[in-house]
């Protein structure tokens, strides 16, 4: 297929967090608000005079001196944040929104808060607790969070606009930028789809890392060119998959995949669209600020929630994306002593193939990723299990 438009520019904006958008934005005087979780609802940090930048830690080496402080039996994703930080790679931040559900990115952002690591007089911390349930009292601790840790300091701080008028100006631009990349994700529904895992992670991950009034042109020029390509006359794939997990915001991890073999047409895992781009409506009686605090503690997929119908839930629900979007099997990866999909990596192992018949890839994988031979190996047997299960299936038995 020909190159889609503005994918090389995609690849080079997400070389490093402080790229030429966001530069442009800081030149226009806009307060760069850094996070690293969905929690963090980017909506309320689209309001007037501010744009949202979820961080990243591209090209990162071995983070030493993070480790010094933060131990090499945490989650590296964590450790490189920091180093990228202490590296002088976050200085153009003028506050970090800080969720208190991953532990050991609660830990980075906590050295920031305590070190002076970022050299930005303007710059500030502030905590948001997230509750671990999913009801009415959780929605309403969680608005009252969003009001006192994010609206109310962002105020303070900057004297941002934080009136409900403003919040549906937030709730708009989240809700554009959403839309578009829907769309541009429907095309992976399509028999042959005309876009690959790596170019549409590509077009999420700048939609989230760039500014939105700035990239947002951009993605909606892309998804014209993509109206008109045409699939190759024979795949260069063999299967097709989703790709689930913890956090995963590298596109050569998605290459390497379809390299081997395996498209990848969906992405249920942090920094993924699935659910992270469902677009937020407001229910009759409701302000904007309650609607995004039901929204955003509602529709995640969180292995944070870990009561048995919300765990089973999201076990249908990572089902029902393989089923609509046509995969053969499912890649789960969980990023190195990360707490949390440890314990779902292993139950989604079992119980998508014993449950639900679907062939699951498993794979613990670092955030700078060393063992490219071993995973390669992992994917290609991965990759002939499943045609050789597609041919048995075929044959009506075993060959």
């Amino acid at each position: 297929m020909r190159d889609l438009k503005h994918i090389i520019e995609y690849e080079k904006l997400l070389l490093e967090a402080n790229n030429d958008l966001v530069k442009q934005a800081k030149d226009e005087g806009l307060r760069a608000l850094g996070y690293t979780c969905t929690f963090m609802p980017e909506a309320l940090l689209e309001l007037p005079g501010c744009f949202s930048v979820r961080l990243r830690a591209p090209l990162s080496g071995n983070p030493d001196m993070a480790t010094y402080y933060m131990s090499n039996r945490t989650c590296m994703y964590g450790r490189c944040l920091l180093e990228r930080a202490l590296e002088g790679g976050f200085n153009f931040l003028d506050a970090q929104m800080a969720t208190e559900t991953c532990t050991v990115t609660c830990r980075f952002q906590e050295h920031l808060q305590m070190m002076d690591v970022i050299k930005n007089p303007d710059f500030f911390v502030t905590f948001t607790d997230v509750p671990f349930k999913k009801n009415a009292n959780s929605i309403d601790h969680y608005e009252k969070q969003l009001r006192a840790k994010v609206l109310e300091p962002l105020h303070e701080h900057f004297g941002v606009d934080i009136s409900d008028e403003a919040l549906m100006e937030g709730i708009n631009k989240f809700n554009e930028v959403a839309a578009v990349i829907t769309e541009i994700g429907s095309y992976r529904k399509l028999e042959q789809p005309t876009i690959t895992g790596w170019e549409f992670q590509l077009c999420q991950l700048v939609s989230e890392c760039c500014p939105k009034h700035l990239i947002l042109p951009m993605l909606k020029e892309t998804l014209e060119d993509l109206k008109t390509r045409e699939p190759d006359k024979k795949p260069n794939y063999r299967i097709k998959v989703v790709l689930a997990g913890s956090e995963q915001d590298d596109p050569d991890f998605t290459k390497l995949i379809e390299e081997c073999g395996a498209l990848v047409v969906a992405d249920r895992y942090c920094y993924g669209s699935l659910p992270g781009r469902d677009q937020i409506v407001i229910e009759e009686g409701e302000t904007p600020l309650r609607a995004i605090a039901r929204h955003e503690l509602m529709i995640s997929q969180c292995c944070r929630f870990m009561e048995q119908h919300i765990m089973r839930e999201r076990k249908e629900y990572l089902a029902n994306i393989v089923k609509e979007y046509n995969a053969d099997g499912l890649i789960i990866e969980q990023m190195k002593f990360c707490e949390y999909w440890s314990y779902e990596r292993t139950i989604n192992t079992i119980i998508m193939q014993r449950d639900y018949g679907i062939p699951v890839c498993s794979i613990e994988k670092e955030y700078v990723n060393n063992a490219v031979g071993q995973l390669r190996t992992r994917f290609q047997a991965f990759i002939e299990s499943v045609e050789l299960k597609k041919i048995q299936e075929k044959r009506g038995g075993a060959i």
